[in-house]
C-alpha cells in the first residue's frame, strides 16, 4: 500500500543509468535543407553525442527525415521518404526547430555511457 502524503506512485529504477533512451538513440538519421541554426557537421555531431546514426541519403532503414528551415521547396529526400510513408514504411519528417528541441534532450535521458557520444566499455 503507498502510505505517501501526497497520494503520489514513487517508482524505483532498478539500475539509475538506464534511464529512458534519446528518440535517436540507434536511428538513422538524414538531413535536407541548410540549417539555420548550426552547420551539417554540428549537428551530426549532436546526432552520434545522442546515440544515431548520420546517413547521406534516404533508405527503407530510415528513421528521421531533419527539414532544414533554409530550404527551397520539397526535397528529393523529403519527396523520397514521402513516398516511402505512402508505402507503410515508418519514417518520421520532423523540422529544425523539433531537431533542436530533441537534441536538448541529450543529456537528461541518455544513459551515462553515451553522453560522449560512444558507449563506455
Amino acid at each position: 500500500m503507498n502510505n505517501n502524503k501526497d497520494n503520489t506512485e514513487v517508482i524505483l529504477l532498478s539500475d539509475p543509468s538506464e534511464c529512458l533512451m534519446h528518440p535517436f538513440y540507434n536511428k538513422q538519421i538524414v538531413f535536407t535543407g541548410a540549417l539555420s541554426t548550426m552547420t551539417r557537421s554540428e549537428a551530426a555531431k549532436k546526432v552520434r553525442a545522442c546515440g544515431g546514426i548520420m546517413q547521406g541519403a534516404v533508405t527503407q532503414d530510415t528513421d528521421f527525415v531533419i527539414l532544414g528551415k533554409k530550404r527551397r521547396g520539397i526535397s528529393t529526400k523529403q519527396a523520397k521518404a514521402e513516398r516511402l510513408i505512402s508505402l507503410g514504411l515508418d519514417i518520421q519528417i520532423i523540422v529544425e526547430d523539433d531537431f533542436i528541441w530533441l537534441i536538448s534532450m541529450e543529456t537528461e535521458y541518455l544513459p551515462s555511457s553515451f553522453k560522449d557520444g560512444l558507449p563506455q566499455i
